[in-house]
This record gives structure tokens, sequence and C-alpha cells, in this order.
């Protein structure tokens, strides 16, 4: 195989104002706006929210990112850092019930040389994993094959937060608010 066959990256490559309206950090701006659909945040809880990244390794591929602004890991405050880790668990389980996952890789790129693209708002990569889910394409060619669109993903992982004891939907467009 030479080539994959993926026309709706293309709409994402050709943009000319690749987020033109955030001026400082992304991971700050988003949350402020009321587009939680369209910034792809599907969980929030007092001091961090679930995202699911625009570049997924694979389906379910979410970022639970804390809203205080720092690169920093040791800079977090203990409940911050708390409420961090308890939205990771409800992450976990939120993928768990949408997706049926066989494991999971979760981790951070902290620090310029960690090969993150935001090196300076820490967040945590959750990616579901399948048996077999490596194959040749990542290996030879470097390339990825996603095998559902964001937005299919964007509900299933949205249902699953909603579907928590403890949380709740203010309406079908807005992300879970976890209290």
């Amino acid at each position: 195989m030479e080539q994959v066959f993926a026309p709706w990256r293309i709409e994402w490559i050709r943009r000319e104002d690749k987020n033109a309206e955030i001026e400082d950090c992304v991971f700050c701006e988003l949350p402020e706006q009321d587009t939680d659909r369209e910034n792809l945040i599907v969980a929030r809880s007092d001091h961090a929210f679930v995202m699911l990244n625009n570049y997924p390794y694979n389906p379910g591929h979410t970022m639970v990112i804390p809203h205080a602004h720092t690169g920093e890991y040791a800079a977090l405050e203990d409940e911050i850092l708390l409420d961090h880790a308890r939205l990771k668990q409800r992450t976990f389980d939120a993928l768990e019930a949408a997706l049926e996952p066989d494991g999971f890789n979760a981790g951070l790129n902290l620090g310029n040389g960690a090969g993150g693209s935001i090196d300076d708002h820490l967040h945590t990569h959750v990616v579901p994993r399948w048996q077999g889910d490596t194959n040749f394409m990542p290996v030879l060619s470097g390339t990825t094959v996603i095998v559902e669109a964001l937005e299919a993903t964007y509900e299933h992982v949205h249902e699953a937060f909603a579907t928590q004891e403890g949380t709740t939907v203010p309406d079908a467009d807005s992300a879970v608010v976890i209290e």
C-alpha cells in the first residue's frame, strides 16, 4: 500500500486561521469559550477539563488538562493535583464505557525536549489501546489510521461521562460538569 486516502483531513490542513482567535494559550482560552462541542471538550471538573485530541493516535485519545497555566508538574497546588488525578480516573471510566479498549497509555510530555507541541501548559494524554492496534502503518510508514471520526468519538465519550454517578449534562451541546 502506497497511499492512505483521508480526504476529510484536508480541511484541517488547509485552514488559513490555525486558531486565529487564540491570543496566548489554547488550553487557557478554549474552556473560556461557549463552544465545548466545537472545541471537543467532553467533561469538566472544578480545576480541570477533558478534551479530545485533534490529532488522535486512536479513537478516544483525550487530554486531561488543569486550568492552571503551567508547564511544571511540581507547580500544581495539592487541590488542583488531586482534582486532575480524579478527572483522569473518570476519563478512564468513561473511555472504558464508551469504547471498551483493552488498555490505555497515559502520560505527560514535560519540557521542550519531550516531544509535545504545547509545553507551557501541562496536560495528560490518555490513549485507549486495543490488542493488535499497532500494525505496519506506523512502524513502516509513520502513518496512523484512525477508524472513527472525532465527532462520533465525541458522542460516545460525552455520553459515557454523562452516565457517571455525580455528573450532569446541562444540555446536549455542552460539556459534562463533574461535581
